[in-house]
């Protein structure tokens, strides 16, 4: 009978759930026919008188739960292999009780037993499954911050290296990828941006000192974050290859402490691309102070206003070399006095105004300078007075 009962169990739960209308070989053939023969035999054992459940035969159901779980199944298939089993152990049972003539009231019990059987070993298996899912969470977590190291470092590791873990992660692997540098918390607090606004499909890093999150495709994934940073400033890094991660979080840092600075327009989020001028021209601000030092060195001797007027003019002509009531319009003053500035220009810089080379350094060093230091307060040669914004409150 237990035989017999076993395989009309298998035929019907096979028809009744498609994910295990499958050969009956290997992992999966052995896990289905234990279990089935497992649930068979304990009915046997115990219906009508109940018992103590065995912790080898409760680990079987807890076993199936756990497999589900690794399978990428939730637990409906199992359930409803659970309640067809249990009928087709009703139908075998009632018709083996009509033939031995058994009363009704047996009948009933060994129903109700049956039932309940399916409610217990239920039960075993959500509990394995929640410890699946449990554990599993805790792996993918450790993982995703390991990759997010893997990623980072410089040299990145190798791509089989890293695309092993992120499958372990269940992170899938991007061509390309951007790094978003996050303000700390200023109260101190913990940095951690969860909820539904962060996909499944970021990468974050939280332990540093600034907090980074590691995006495919940021324009679409940061649309739900926004309200999560509550004032806090957020600087979008290039788009690089993956390999190049390191490179696009070295910008977003960059970036960020020019935003502090006010060099960088300040805003909620920030993205590197609008400001890779300013970037690339202030990438070694050493080299860029040798620059200024050198080629503006004829304005040393004029006072801090004269060598402010003098250089916004200067930049006004080397970047529309147009006529004097041009840059006038430009700088919002008289014609003539552009030409007095003009004149006194020629005197500085000479043959340094005919040459390319030296026009391209001057305005170069002229940026520079309009973004380290505001126009009207000229700084001293090699004492430069840098502008501050204050780290907005969380």
């Amino acid at each position: 009978m237990v035989g017999q009962l076993t395989q009309d169990m298998i035929r019907e739960i096979q028809r009744a759930v498609p994910a295990y209308a499958q050969p009956l070989e290997g992992h999966f053939g052995a896990i289905m026919v234990a279990g089935v023969e497992q649930s068979v035999l304990r009915i046997m054992d115990t219906i009508g008188i109940g018992g103590t459940p065995d912790e080898n035969w409760a680990n079987v159901f807890r076993q199936l739960g756990r497999v589900e779980f690794g399978e990428g199944r939730s637990l409906d298939c199992l359930q409803t292999a659970y309640r067809v089993g249990g009928r087709v152990a009703w139908r075998h049972l009632a018709a083996w009780g009509q033939q031995q003539r058994l009363p009704t009231a047996m009948l009933t019990v060994a129903a109700e037993a049956i039932f309940a059987y399916v409610d217990e070993i239920s039960t075993l298996s959500i509990e394995g499954y929640t410890a699946a899912q449990a554990q599993s969470v805790g792996v993918i977590e450790r993982c995703r911050r390991r990759l997010v190291e893997l990623i980072l470092s410089e040299p990145p590791a190798s791509m089989a290296t890293i695309t092993k873990l992120a499958a372990t992660a269940r992170w899938r692997v991007p061509d390309q990828v951007a790094v978003v540098v996050i303000e700390p918390a200023a109260d101190g607090g913990g940095d951690e941006l969860t909820g539904p606004g962060l996909h499944e499909d970021v990468l974050t890093d939280f332990d540093g000192d600034m907090p980074c999150l590691v995006m495919s495709d940021p324009q679409r994934q940061l649309r739900g974050l926004r309200e999560q940073l509550r004032g806090r400033r957020a600087v979008i890094g290039p788009m690089v290859s993956l390999r190049e991660a390191a490179t696009s979080l070295r910008w977003a840092r960059r970036a960020m402490s020019l935003v502090h600075r006010g060099i960088i327009d300040d805003g909620p989020v920030t993205w590197c691309r609008d400001h890779l001028s300013t970037l690339w021209l202030l990438a070694d601000e050493f080299l860029v102070r040798e620059l200024l030092k050198r080629t503006l060195a004829p304005l040393q001797d004029l006072t801090v206003k004269q060598r402010a007027r003098t250089a916004e003019t200067l930049l006004a002509w080397l970047e529309t070399r147009g006529s004097a009531p041009e840059i006038a319009e430009r700088l919002a003053i008289h014609p003539q006095t552009v030409r007095y500035r003009m004149r006194q220009v020629e005197k500085l810089f000479g043959d340094q105004l005919a040459d390319p080379d030296s026009r391209l350094d001057l305005e170069i060093a002229l940026r520079a300078h309009r973004l380290l230091w505001p126009t009207d307060r000229a700084p001293e040669a090699g004492r430069p007075e840098r502008r501050e914004v204050p780290a907005r409150a969380s």
